[in-house]
């Protein structure tokens, strides 16, 4: 599998995001773990924007 450098930059914010949540949970901060959290999802979706954009190809299966 070979991830370009922003996608290898991307997956590692999404899992430093994924820890950080996880840590403020067990320290007792739900609503700044929860806030936290969802940046993951959000993180990941920008890395598919990103990578479609890099290979030209969009929903509907034909390349620019």
């Amino acid at each position: 599998m070979n991830l370009t450098r922003s996608e290898i930059f991307f997956n590692l914010a999404a899992i430093v995001s994924l820890i950080t949540s996880i840590v403020s949970w067990c320290l007792g901060y739900h609503l700044s773990a929860i806030f936290i959290g969802i940046w993951v999802p959000s993180i990941i979706g920008w890395m598919n924007f990103f990578s479609g954009k890099d290979t030209g190809h969009h929903r509907g299966g034909q390349p620019n």
